[in-house]
């Protein structure tokens, strides 16, 4: 029985092979392309056109909020996995100031829209280089627009997450489906607008999923990374020390963002190749 057990074949071992050198294509083929699309790059100029216009958007709406911002900084503070005194060193950026909104002006909104309309061209330039998609056609601009209010809501609507039911046992329930179910339908969306209806539906489900995933890890590893370096830079630079923090979180939600799509491409890649280019309408 023991010399039959010996000659038996290890169907466990060879069943998780594949699954284990599909996974280390689909990592293998993510850096590869990462390289050609120029994802630092990418995610650095992400990060400085978010911070040039949904922060101070942002930081507009926390101003006339009746709750004062604490919600939006609330997301934040939980995006970053901070506490204690790092929290603090946040919130203090989204502060509900009583001239910030005497002193917005229709310029200052005009700028804002321009710098989002520049964000999301970027983030459209970005998923048609990783489908090997030609350019929209320049009248398109309004799906970067209605882009730009898509995530704006999104991000309302995650920090408003927090406010209702708070003490109960039905608000995680609440905030964890408006955050992670909402971000999967969102970019899901997002991925379909930016590419002018050129790539099915089907096809971009799996960049949504692997972009929530890949911003979950992100979570984590600012609670043990940067968590500690905004506590020690605000000690050091006060709120100058948060903001390059805040910054270089940034950063990592662009990498986050596009290394989700390139996974997403990746793995339909594996399953049924390349899709066909379809022209725009």
């Amino acid at each position: 029985m023991a010399a039959d057990r010996e000659h038996e074949p290890d169907t466990a071992g060879t069943a998780a092979a594949p699954g284990r050198r599909g996974v280390t294509a689909v990592v293998r083929e993510v850096c590869e392309q990462g390289r050609s699309v120029e994802l630092l790059q990418r995610s650095m100029a992400f990060a400085a056109l978010f911070f040039v216009t949904l922060v101070p958007l942002l930081i507009v709406i926390a101003a006339a909020s009746p709750t004062h911002g604490s919600g939006i900084s609330q997301w934040i503070t939980d995006g970053l996995g901070l506490t204690g005194r790092g929290a603090e060193a946040t919130r203090g950026l989204f502060t509900s100031r009583g001239q910030v909104l005497s002193t917005t002006t229709g310029f200052g909104i005009a700028a804002l829209a321009v710098f989002g309309i520049s964000l999301m061209a970027s983030v459209q330039t970005v998923y048609e280089r990783i489908w090997q998609l030609g350019r929209s056609p320049w009248h398109a601009v309004w799906r970067q627009a209605l882009g730009l209010a898509g995530l704006t809501a999104y991000i309302l609507v995650a920090a408003w997450s927090g406010s209702p039911w708070r003490r109960s046992a039905a608000q995680p329930a609440l905030r964890l489906t408006a955050t992670l179910l909402g971000g999967l339908l969102f970019f899901w969306w997002l991925q379909h607008l930016l590419l002018g209806s050129r790539v099915p539906w089907p096809r971009l489900l799996p960049g949504a999923v692997a972009t929530m995933a890949a911003l979950s890890g992100l979570r984590y590893f600012s609670r043990l990374v940067l968590a500690p370096l905004l506590v020690s830079n605000a000690v050091s630079f006060g709120t100058v020390g948060a903001v390059l923090v805040l910054q270089s979180w940034l950063i990592g939600v662009g990498c986050t963002i596009y290394g989700g799509a390139l996974a997403g491409r990746a793995i339909m890649r594996r399953r049924s190749g390349p899709p066909s280019e379809v022209p725009p309408p």
